[in-house]
């Protein structure tokens, strides 16, 4: 029996992608586990692994393709001997049909006919198809609990529709499902200021290149225009010294440099805000729609520049990471972040981040939150300044400006002063981050 295989979910937020490259051709025999294809999400490259076994009858979508829906039909999988069906042939050229068929296709599935598998055991592999997949998602269901009655015990609409399993446990699936019903609007929807045609006219006999815009530049523009327009940020800056920590980085990378580990100023900024979360643990929440949730552990995200944009990696756990182990782990994702590599969990979450442009010279910046994160703290270099010390003489320090940037609706004023402060003593007194 012909399978259709339908282009994946990759994430939560997913809805359309690219399909950048076929690892089989037709003719060629799969088995389930073998990476058949590699897809671009708006913030990543991912390998797409076959879930049943045949032989590829049909590549119904070429590589390269831009804009594929969520469950287009993309290549249909056939076994020894069979011919593919004609329908598949004419499944994907209208984009409503295609986008439809996967529905239609699972709804006309033989129900009462068609045998039943038994759920599958513990820690087995569940085979179900996308669809299949988002609606027990949305219905909180365990997959491992539901029957299939697909081809081959696979599970489809009909079987997730119809379930009664028992739900998987409330608390992570509250965590995870609140925040989205504040999800942005579409790219559409949200309001960006003049038409395209109204600029075109504006630059009419002006010699200029059009750059079309990908997954990743669509999805920051609407998100960073979403939270500017629907979060009340507000905005707290301090300048913090840096000699103490400087020191005592110095005489740390010496002592750790046979263990190939240097540590950056980064990192000790991260452990600072990850500490700083913890000895303010009100401001370590985040706004869900009509809740706020509370943290008991600091994920902390730091922005990573990439080509045409950026990824926010998230070290969970941060707080209680040691120094090089965030080192470690910072340097192992912002190398997979450039790679587009990532997968989704690693960059979704936390409460917190940071944007450090010092690097690049810049002295002090205002950055925007990233929902549903509460603060974003930006960073600026370090710069020697004349300074008046405790006992009251004028000296020169190295100074770090940074601004808080904080949603009102999770910390007030009072509070996100707090969180700063807490900030600014860690890294004013960095060995007692190693207590």
């Amino acid at each position: 029996m012909a399978i259709e295989i339908l282009m994946p979910a990759l994430s939560p937020t997913m809805e359309e992608g690219t399909l950048a490259k076929w690892n089989v051709k037709e003719g060629d025999t799969v088995k389930s586990g073998d990476v058949i294809a590699e897809i671009e999400t708006d913030k990543a490259t991912m390998e797409f692994e076959a879930v049943d076994e045949g032989i590829i009858g049909k590549i119904v979508i070429p590589e390269g393709t831009e804009g594929v829906k969520v469950n287009t039909l993309i290549a249909i999988l056939v076994e020894e001997g069979e011919e593919v069906p004609a329908a598949g042939a004419t499944a994907a050229p209208a984009a409503a049909k295609a986008e439809a068929a996967p529905a239609a296709v699972e709804a006309s599935a033989p129900a009462a006919a068609a045998p039943v598998s038994a759920p599958a055991a513990a820690g087995a592999r569940v085979f179900a198809t996308p669809l299949a997949r988002r609606i027990a998602a949305q219905k909180g269901l365990d997959l491992t609990a539901v029957a299939g009655s697909g081809p081959k015990g696979r599970i489809i609409k009909a079987d997730v529709e119809n379930a009664t399993a028992a739900p998987k446990p409330a608390a992570p699936v509250a965590v995870a499902e609140a925040p989205k019903a504040a999800a942005p609007a579409s790219v559409a929807a949200v309001a960006t200021g003049p038409s395209t045609d109204t600029v075109l006219k504006m630059y009419a006999g002006t010699e200029f290149e059009e750059v079309k815009l990908d997954g990743m530049r669509k999805t920051i523009a609407a998100r960073l225009t979403e939270a500017k327009q629907s979060v009340p940020h507000f905005y707290l800056r301090r300048d913090i010294e840096l000699d103490e920590l400087m020191a005592f980085r110095a005489q740390l990378n010496a002592k750790l440099g046979d263990r190939g580990v240097k540590l950056s100023v980064n990192d000790f900024i991260i452990k600072a805000c990850a500490l700083a979360l913890q000895q303010v643990p009100e401001a370590n929440a985040v706004w869900a729609g009509d809740r706020v949730l509370k943290f008991k552990k600091s994920d902390v995200a730091v922005a990573v520049a990439i080509e045409g944009g950026l990824f926010t990696p998230v070290l969970k756990n941060s707080d209680s990471k040691s120094l090089s182990a965030l080192s470690a782990e910072m340097k192992d994702l912002a190398k997979r972040a450039r790679d587009r590599k990532l997968a989704p969990h690693e960059y979704q979450g936390g409460s917190f981040a940071i944007s450090n442009l010092g690097m690049f010279g810049i002295d002090n910046f205002d950055a925007i939150i990233n929902p549903p994160h509460s603060g974003i703290l930006a960073v600026g270099a370090g710069v020697k300044k004349a300074v008046v010390g405790k006992d009251d003489q004028i000296k020169v320090a190295t100074v770090m400006s940074v601004t808080l940037s904080v949603d009102h609706r999770v910390i007030d004023g009072a509070l996100g002063a707090q969180l700063l402060e807490a900030i600014k003593a860690n890294l004013e007194n960095p060995i007692a981050m190693l207590a």
